[in-house]
């Protein structure tokens, strides 16, 4: 079969990421002796530079994770909501929903320690060894992909009028980065070496990670962020807020490891982080298949898919968060899902309908069937970015601007993904996200922006994924591991916001059920496959706009497919060929040792390397 390129293969190690530049750190850090936990971190500190428009230091990372011979992991570096971050608090500043960019959407920053936590405890390498790529691309620059300066022109106004301190480092010359032109951040360059400057007085490699770590919670750098969170900030309401970070927030917070949330299938066991992501909703649209499964590629295969993915994006947005007990077993049993499976008919379904595991009644947020306003565009732009909506300049005249989302020029925020395996079969999944240069200005003293995780939080009061100090906002990053007999096989994952789980089931269906290609998974035919995704369900970002029976798929899709869904009562946006998904994979043959890797074409910018 036709592919892209190849799936690569060899015995030495992996990485597949969603930059070329990152996936290269990575593999040099393999090259040097250390192992997939070393690269990863290498390689998510160079995400954080040539891809600035899609995470930063002060965002979040789901990692999923497997040291050879152990257990599947999940470390959590999604920050909590500030411990003065009520939904009571927002309702008083006269908001119905977090603000998709300012402070007042900035969680606690969870990238920095999660990353330097998998480092002390699983890698071998010193800080400064891993740090040193991202270094050096933040001070002797690095030639941006042609989506950063998209990203900057869209706010370019803001930038030079409100946000002035993201203009000096996105405007350099006073005009956004050019491809093929060096883009430099010496104010990240010269943070990220005043943090190895003030650790290298002495003590062993996990001692000077941890401090490292106190830099970051309670040093200078905590010291810069509460700073730029009481800055008065213009936000996508239309108005300048400030936030509620504090110096005992981040003295007060840690990355943490836990146990995955598990579902067997078809042989498989897949392995996804718990309801404070939406990882269970692969796990759930699993459960929802039926035995047997149409042929891929027809209208019977993507109606069933499409329909299963909305019952279990329903239950997301009903039963999914931190903010209250998850009934994860019942949501995943044979017996739940056997009971909603009936609800897939022969049309398309246009109404939210969760279902009640254990009796339990559903609770849905109130703006949950909110339509996305006309005139935003057919479908989801995947390659334009995947995430929420960017900061907006107010339109001249009274009143907040309408933040708007869609294929209507308005840039976004996304996210990365990077995969690594080595030759000891240790092998990592991690999807970092948030602190884009669109959502907050650069701390001038760092470099870098905060987040805008809590944007995924509801001001309702009683819901699961309630804003409540101390609790995680339900986050859509969803990295993914999957076993065979027990054992870690295939690592997974793709930027894309509400869509990941819908791009990954399809992926992970069709790398599961392909014929093997040269004795392994065809994780390039999986990946380079026409893809797919719905909007059915209330989108995640601000401003939680849903559209029902919307459906696009890649002009590839076959025709007659397209037409007998249309019939089916969905409504079909047909996207270019090829723009649905950025998937990365690596996986690993434990009878062999062979490893492979693969990453998605589209864009341009995704890069599998290895040997």
């Amino acid at each position: 079969m036709f592919t892209t390129r190849p799936t690569l293969q060899g015995t030495f190690g992996m990485v597949s990421s969603t930059h070329w530049l990152a996936s290269q750190s990575a593999m040099a850090v393999l090259e040097d002796g250390g192992n997939a936990f070393d690269a990863a971190v290498a390689g998510a500190f160079v995400l954080h530079v040539v891809e600035p428009h899609l995470n930063g230091p002060a965002g979040e990372v789901p990692v999923l994770f497997a040291p050879s011979g152990g257990g599947v992991r999940v470390l959590c570096g999604q920050g909590v909501a500030p411990a003065g971050a009520t939904a009571a608090h927002y309702r008083g500043l006269g908001l119905d929903l977090v603000p998709g960019t300012g402070p007042l959407a900035a969680a606690v920053p969870g990238a920095f320690d999660a990353w330097l936590l998998l480092l002390r405890d699983h890698g071998t390498k010193p800080l400064d060894d891993v740090l040193k790529y991202a270094i050096g691309y933040a001070e002797h620059g690095h030639a941006p992909v042609e989506d950063v300066g998209a990203a900057v022109r869209s706010v370019r106004k803001l930038f030079t009028t409100e946000w002035t301190s993201s203009a000096e480092v996105y405007l350099p010359g006073g005009r956004p980065p050019r491809p093929g032109e060096l883009l430099r951040n010496p104010a990240l360059a010269a943070t990220w070496k005043r943090v190895l400057a003030g650790t290298a007085r002495g003590g062993d490699r996990e001692t000077r990670i941890d401090a490292a770590r106190e830099v970051w919670r309670r040093g200078f750098i905590a010291e810069a962020l509460v700073r730029q969170s009481r800055r008065p900030t213009l936000d996508t309401s239309g108005e300048r807020h400030t936030g509620t970070l504090t110096e005992a927030d981040l003295a007060g917070w840690s990355a943490s490891y836990e146990a995955p949330v598990t579902y067997d299938w078809n042989g498989w066991t897949v392995c996804k982080a718990g309801p404070w992501s939406q990882g269970p909703a692969l796990l759930q649209q699993l459960a929802l298949l039926p035995p047997e499964l149409p042929a891929p590629g027809t209208a019977d295969h993507l109606h069933l898919l499409i329909e299963g993915c909305k019952l279990a994006m329903a239950d997301r947005e009903a039963w999914y968060g931190d903010a209250a007990e998850v009934p994860l077993a019942e949501l995943l049993s044979d017996a739940y899902n056997a009971e909603r499976r009936t609800l897939v008919g022969a049309e398309a379904s246009y109404e939210l309908r969760p279902g009640s595991p254990g009796g339990r009644p559903p609770r849905l947020p109130a703006r949950a069937h909110a339509r996305t306003p006309a005139g935003h565009g057919g479908g989801f732009d995947p390659m334009g970015a995947g995430e929420p909506t960017a900061a907006r300049f107010p339109a001249d005249g009274p009143g907040p601007a309408e933040p708007r989302v869609g294929a209507d020029g308005t840039t976004r925020g996304d996210t990365c993904h990077l995969d690594v395996v080595d030759r000891w079969g240790n092998m990592v999944a991690a999807t970092p996200s948030g602190g884009w240069l669109q959502s907050n200005p650069v701390v001038p003293e760092l470099g870098f922006p905060l987040g805008t995780r809590l944007q995924m939080a509801w001001l309702e009061e009683g819901l699961p994924n309630t804003l409540t100090p101390g609790r995680r906002p339900r986050t859509t990053l969803t990295p993914s591991l999957a076993l065979r007999e027990g054992v870690p096989v295939l690592a997974f994952g793709t930027p894309g916001g509400d869509q990941q789980d819908q791009w990954q089931l399809h992926f992970f269906l069709a790398a599961a059920l392909r014929p093997p290609v040269r004795g392994g998974l065809d994780l390039q035919g999986a990946i380079d496959a026409p893809n797919w995704h719905n909007d059915s369900f209330p989108s995640s970002f601000h401003p939680r706009g849903r559209r029902p029976g919307a459906v696009t798929v890649e002009s590839r899709t076959d025709p007659g497919a397209v037409a007998e869904l249309r019939r089916r009562g969905h409504d079909v946006t047909v996207g270019p060929a090829w723009s649905e998904g950025r998937l990365c994979a690596v996986a690993r043959d434990p009878r062999t040792g062979v490893l492979s890797a693969a990453a998605n074409p589209r864009g341009m910018q995704g890069y599998a390397v290895g040997r």
